[in-house]
């Protein structure tokens, strides 16, 4: 049985970037999509490894980590890259904002949800 998309994110993230701290956050139930879905997350990684490098590349990070989730069934990720030095002088996680519906136009995201099911 494969992970789910929420624990598969967790494990990659844990397993490649070794964070102080890391939250996973399955926002699907904020967009258009059908209940039960895993498909738009917001991660909070806090991880030495980001130290030195611009949000760019902490992005990038965290995209390669995930990117068979990004290719397969996650559709959205909004990502937070801190380092512990940050974490600590600001030891929040940003809110998202309400879905505009967009996914609703997206003509790929049916099959994509599916994919990630199987």
């Amino acid at each position: 049985m494969s992970l789910s998309a929420h624990s598969a994110i967790r494990a990659k993230l844990n397993n490649t970037l070794k964070p102080d701290h890391l939250e996973v956050h399955n926002e699907s139930h904020m967009h258009a999509v059908p209940p039960g879905s895993e498909s738009h997350f917001r991660v909070l990684v806090v991880s030495s490894q980001f130290e030195g490098l611009p949000l760019i590349q902490r992005h990038r990070l965290v995209n390669e980590a995930l990117k068979e989730e990004l290719s397969s069934c996650v559709h959205a990720l909004a990502i937070q890259a801190k380092t512990p030095e940050q974490w600590g002088t600001n030891p929040t996680l940003a809110k998202s904002p309400p879905c505009m519906g967009g996914s609703k136009g997206d003509h790929t995201m049916q099959a994509k949800l599916k994919a990630g099911q199987e």
